[in-house]
């Protein structure tokens, strides 16, 4: 089950920032200065490659895996994005469901039905 990392250190902005975290997944999610989210961010796959699912509200979806940054011998170097392929919007869906129980219930639907309506629409 996700669980929230109550002391989250916050970037400025106007924005407050929330991070969720198991075994297996992580959850970003960024609030406007009344409380609306904004955005949120799932990682997803650890061990296998990491990746991330990122939703803004001002541009939908995006997709990228994670470089850790840890190629270099003796330098561990900070984990970047760069572009990936098709999202599986089902197993990560259907896997984000089975973890977000712990999540208030307007945040987890919101999540869920941003995951459903790209699946739908299959992008």
């Amino acid at each position: 089950m996700l669980k929230e990392f109550k002391r989250v250190r916050q970037e400025g902005g106007g924005q407050r920032r929330r991070w969720f975290e198991d075994d297996g997944m992580e959850l970003v999610v960024w609030h406007d200065a009344v409380g609306a989210v904004t955005g949120f961010q799932i990682l997803y796959g650890r061990g296998d490659g990491e990746h991330a699912l990122t939703w803004r509200s001002e541009i939908g979806f995006t997709h990228n895996r994670v470089d850790q940054g840890d190629t270099r011998a003796h330098m561990k170097l900070s984990p970047i994005l760069g572009p990936d392929g098709v999202v599986p919007w089902t197993l990560l869906r259907d896997e984000f469901a089975t973890r977000s129980g712990s999540l208030d219930d307007p945040l987890r639907a919101l999540v869920l039905g941003k995951l459903n309506g790209s699946t739908a629409h299959g992008s």
